[in-house]
């Protein structure tokens, strides 16, 4: 399928982006990859606190309708196999969510099926299918302003989970047995929530990230003493996992930046070959959140890579940095600078 319009150039990006990162893409995954629907309302609607997703999206139904009818086209046309998925609510009773305000039926279904490379093995698919189909852990939220419980009125508890009604604080919700395990200890916090038999996971939202996160749990006290108990028994064997993983993620590490700086190479066949290699180390970097660990950088995407090579000249080889720092705002910044980028890409490009 050669995408043609915008809508179609967009839809189909966030779809290959989303394939390429996860083994497996859905209408969901397309709509908050084009920023139709952000992914903090999407927590919402899961959350049970929104009717339904069109309710969080920020265009039009008709507009979301529009961009599956694309999306439909390219699946059929990637020849990928679908898989009906279960969107449960992270509630107590883990009611079906709901994706269109008229619940058609059909509609929903289509965002309800997940798409697979026909190629996928049969196991892979299997762990997906699995993974896809698990319900959703219960929320509790640690909220930053004082509540009102709808059931009995309190406003001092610290935490609440949402009804259909409004917030509940945990007695009311008849989760006040249970005890807070703060994030920290994975194995910990894994092995408490195997062994509690009812678990909630406990969020809060970040005004600085526009997101809830993941602040611990809530397990049954024994399950949390159960827990200290195994990883009391294994913590040497934990400690040589970890150490050995660590050295894994340094030579897969190696091994991407050496594959990034030989596609500059070949991108750019001028760029010296160790101003290829900073590149890749610096764009690269493992929690940096530069475009080398976007899932395009990890596939060494040209546009991606070339963004990459811009970056770099933009700060190394012009006034960038100066123009920044003497209060000219970034895109004046980068217009005046844009001249510079190019000639010197050229360069790279064909070298004389």
């Amino acid at each position: 399928m050669q995408p043609a319009s915008k809508l179609e150039r967009r839809v189909v990006t966030a779809a290959e982006q989303a394939l390429a990162r996860q083994s497996f893409v859905s209408p969901l995954d397309v709509l908050t990859g084009m920023g139709w629907v952000p992914l903090g309302l999407v927590v919402d609607w899961r959350n049970g606190r929104a009717q339904h997703l069109e309710a969080v999206a920020v265009v039009s139904a008709d507009r979301l309708n529009a961009a599956l009818e694309v999306f439909q086209r390219w699946v059929a046309a990637r020849g990928l196999l679908p898989n009906e998925v279960d969107y449960l609510a992270a509630t107590r009773d883990q009611r079906p969510l709901r994706f269109t305000a008229a619940g058609d039926a059909a509609l929903e279904l289509t965002y309800r099926t997940h798409w697979m490379p026909p190629d996928l093995p049969q196991r892979q698919r299997e762990r997906l299918t699995a993974r896809q189909s698990k319900p959703p852990d219960l929320v509790v939220v640690q909220p930053l302003k004082t509540f009102t419980c709808v059931s009995c009125g309190r406003t001092d508890a610290d935490m609440l989970t949402m009804d259909d009604a409004g917030p509940l604080c945990l007695t009311c919700a008849d989760l006040d047995h249970l005890v807070f395990l703060p994030a920290g200890d994975a194995a910990l916090t894994r092995r408490a929530k195997q062994a509690s038999r009812i678990s909630a996971v406990v969020v809060r939202f970040s005004r600085s990230r526009k997101r809830h996160e993941r602040q611990g749990l809530l397990v049954e006290e024994a399950a949390i003493e159960q827990a200290e108990q195994e990883c009391l028994s294994d913590e040497d064997a934990r400690a040589r996992r970890r150490e050995r993983d660590r050295e894994r993620r340094e030579a897969a590490d190696e091994r991407f930046q050496e594959e990034l700086a030989e596609e500059i190479g070949r991108l750019f066949p001028g760029c010296p070959q160790q101003r290829a290699a900073a590149i890749s180390q610096h764009t690269g970097l493992r929690g940096s959140g530069r475009v080398g660990r976007t899932a395009a950088g990890r596939a060494l995407d040209p546009d991606a890579v070339t963004r990459a090579v811009i970056a770099s000249i933009r700060h190394e080889d012009t006034d960038y940095d100066k123009l920044l720092m003497a209060g000219l705002p970034r895109e004046q910044a980068r217009d005046r600078i844009r001249p510079d980028v190019d000639h010197l890409l050229n360069q790279w490009r064909n070298p004389t």
